[in-house]
């Protein structure tokens, strides 16, 4: 039976030689990425941990993520992704809900570590460093020095396989639970709509710990016998001169990275023929931005993902014709193996024109959330993903993400959907990046705030901003205030984190 181990062991067969995965100057073959693999794993049991158990790693992009990813997965324990910039608090949060028994950990993040800790953390936890560093076990040097015989567990398409945490913008992290099944589904789908192929080289530049990448691209790219090319961190230059050096293929981004590579000089003098399919996505990408995509790469094949952790993070997606149709859109079909439907709160089917919360079912959408059975039966109703997501469904059966279910704002009785305020400004040329919140308002209920990063020089007004947006969306959609601030709040995965946003600009200054 497929499991995410055997993936890799299935391809280092097939294509021993095949470069696998490179991360600045160290670079491994198929057979060499697996055999190291297996004398992590071998490490890891020889120190006490097993089947079932979960191993929580917390690190920047590396090679020795990979690993220890596949590691776990060999060893037929469950992997838990940490969000390398957590804080003490949220870590110990997370290996306790999760009931941890072992902590791994890159120097990057050492400081958090070492104060967690301090602090007390779960007991029986087993830590270990991706390298050497003083007062913990380097875990390297075990698989190193490690002389036992491979690991061979019986592990299960059924078995559990990792818990995702969900990014925590409205509140406390919820872990979503994923099998091997549901996990190589994830990866069935990428693979149907992406176009990935044997032999293709992947760029890995956005957070490793994060579902998209994770799941939508190491875990099926492993399964092509693709090439891992991974970036420790974002930088547009240094992904261009990588893109030219490695012959990529295929990258994924979120939109601020996309609208950061537009900026790079010379970009359209690059040497980027290899590149084939540009994937977007765990955040709305202007319609604006879109355009000068398509326009800037036109030998690139955009797509357009949007998924919600808890379904994989499958979901919806345009492909490359749509993406150029209907740049305003969220997604033109349900991913293979998945269906959609936009629901009224009664649970019908809403008409054209009208917006419903979309719902997802599919391969694969989670098995529950991780000790948490009222949030699993709150959100999975008769077999269906409530996702919390608005969504119109247009005419021509596009369907576009208008907002949060718990970030519509309603103004003077009215519905305004933020993410349709956010494309308008978003358009406008001073403009770099724009959030937009409710305000509370004695008349109106709430009234629009919009939260804006403007080009150095800028001299933007909220008057010039509505006459420029009075063009593009209704007259009450228009915002009632505007921001001026260095930076919008995101996490790693790009999505605005509006409750902070709330807290700073909710209240008049």
């Amino acid at each position: 039976m497929a499991t995410i181990g055997e993936t890799l062991r299935s391809t280092a067969r097939r294509v021993p030689d095949r470069e696998a995965l490179v991360f600045g100057d160290r670079r491994y073959s198929y057979a060499e990425l697996d055999a190291q693999v297996d004398r992590v794993a071998g490490a890891l049991a020889a120190q006490g941990v097993s089947q079932g158990d979960r191993l929580a790693l917390m690190a920047t992009n590396s090679d020795r993520f990979v690993i220890a990813f596949y590691a776990t997965h060999r060893l037929g324990a469950i992997f838990v992704p940490i969000n390398p910039g957590s804080a003490p608090p949220e870590l110990d949060y997370l290996l306790r809900d999760s009931g941890a028994t072992a902590l791994v950990f890159d120097a990057a993040v050492a400081p958090t570590v070492r104060k967690a800790v301090t602090n007390g953390l779960p007991e029986a936890l087993h830590t270990f460093a991706l390298s050497e560093l003083e007062g913990f076990s380097d875990l390297f040097a075990l698989a190193e020095a490690y002389t036992g015989p491979r690991v061979d567990v019986a592990v299960h398409e059924s078995d559990d396989a990792q818990i995702l945490y969900t990014s925590g913008t409205t509140g406390s992290p919820k872990g979503a639970l994923f099998d091997h099944h549901r996990a190589l589904w994830v990866g069935v789908g990428v693979m149907a709509t992406g176009g990935l192929r044997d032999g293709d080289r992947i760029l890995h530049v956005a957070p490793l710990y994060h579902a998209a990448e994770l799941c939508m691209l190491i875990i099926p790219g492993t399964l092509v016998g693709a090439t891992h090319v991974v970036l420790g961190g974002f930088d547009p230059v240094a992904v261009v001169t990588t893109m030219e050096n490695e012959r990529i293929t295929t990258f994924f981004g979120v939109p601020t990275m996309y609208q950061f590579l537009l900026r790079t000089p010379d970009l359209a003098q690059r040497r980027l023929s290899a590149w084939r399919t540009g994937i977007f996505g765990a955040a709305p990408m202007p319609a604006s931005t879109v355009e000068q995509l398509v326009a800037a790469l036109p030998n690139v094949e955009f797509m357009q993902a949007c998924g919600q952790t808890e379904a994989g993070p499958n979901g919806i997606f345009s492909n490359h014709e749509q993406v150029r149709a209907r740049p305003d859109a969220s997604g033109g079909q349900a991913i293979p193996m998945m269906e959609c439907r936009i629901v009224d709160p009664d649970g019908r089917d809403i008409g054209p024109g009208e917006v419903g919360e979309l719902v997802l079912r599919g391969e694969s959408v989670m098995k529950r959330y991780w000790n948490k059975p009222d949030a699993t039966a709150e959100t999975i109703r008769n077999g269906w993903l409530h996702t919390g997501d608005l969504a119109r469904l247009d005419a021509d059966g596009y369907m576009t993400l208008v907002d949060r279910l718990k970030d519509m704002i309603i103004t003077g009785g009215r519905n305004v959907y933020s993410v349709e305020v956010e494309n308008a400004i978003a358009a406008h040329p001073d403009i770099l990046d724009t959030a937009v919140i409710a305000r509370t308002h004695t008349e109106y209920g709430e009234s629009i705030v919009a939260v804006a990063v403007v080009q150095e020089g800028a001299a933007l007004t909220l008057e010039a901003l509505r006459e420029f947006c009075a063009e593009r969306i209704a007259h009450y959609k228009l915002p009632h205030d505007l921001v001026i601030t260095e930076q919008i709040p995101r996490n790693l995965s790009g999505k605005i984190l509006k409750r902070a946003l709330r807290e700073q600009f909710s209240t008049s200054s």
